[in-house]
């Protein structure tokens, strides 16, 4: 929890007013006289986010204009890994919540929750806790999309940029020209990324990316999707 002689900053990025103007109502509650920036689409959160980097917390819709399934929550993660993120979503499938979770939120709010259930969750995690609905069991085994998601977590900033690119399978002089650096350095970010994430090819990244942008729980694992060589460019 902030303390009281900060002036604590909170960032709520949902497309829905009413839903916004509740989780303020909640915020403002658990912390009298914290700053608010709203946001209603992904342009509107890269640029709150870029004028708080040290906000104390951010609420993430997970169905948002310009939002990718979970690739904005990676990409928080990523680029401001100390500011803790839940998840608002619709959708309350344990799967979903889980998944969430693995990609490093801090806790999963379902739309449905009154304003005390709201107060209560955004209290745990301001107190450095990981909340979800209760009747949400935590999972029973650490999978294998558990462990692959927490990889997909631990690529940098650049990396993560690359890895959404070859989602829209750009090769990679085209990467290097969007991220204007250099192709030698985009193949050392594929190389790396191929590392981090126990794969062998390019196209094997290619399909976890795009599985990536669904912000339905679909399956991670592609280690049987095209298992031979690197399909490097050269």
């Amino acid at each position: 929890m902030p303390s009281a002689q900060s002036h604590p900053v909170v960032v709520i990025a949902d497309d829905h007013p009413l839903f916004r103007a509740a989780l303020r109502l909640a915020v403002e509650r658990v912390l009298p006289g914290v700053a608010v920036t709203e946001a209603d689409s992904y342009e509107g959160l890269r640029n709150a986010i870029s004028k708080v980097p040290d906000a104390d917390l951010v609420l993430l819709d997970l169905r948002m204009p310009g939002v990718q399934g979970y690739s904005s929550l990676v990409w928080l993660r990523a680029e401001h890994p100390s500011v803790p993120v839940v998840m608002i979503s619709a959708e309350e499938d344990s799967a979903t919540i889980h998944r969430a979770l693995d990609f490093g939120a801090a806790g999963f709010i379902p739309k449905s929750a009154g304003l005390d259930v709201l107060t209560t969750a955004i209290t745990a995690v301001l107190d450095g806790q990981l909340w979800t609905p209760p009747e949400v069991a935590p999972p029973t085994t650490d999978s294998d999309d558990a462990q692959l998601a927490r990889r997909v977590a631990s690529l940098s900033p650049q990396q993560l940029k690359v890895l959404m690119h070859l989602a829209d399978g750009r090769l990679n002089k085209q990467i290097a020209y969007d991220l204007e650096v250099t192709e030698a350095t985009i193949k050392a970010h594929v190389t790396a990324i191929l590392r981090k994430l126990g794969l062998y090819r390019r196209t094997q990244a290619a399909v976890l990316a795009q599985r990536l942008l669904l912000a339905e729980a679909v399956p991670l694992d592609v280690s049987s999707f095209a298992t031979g060589g690197e399909d490097d460019e050269g």
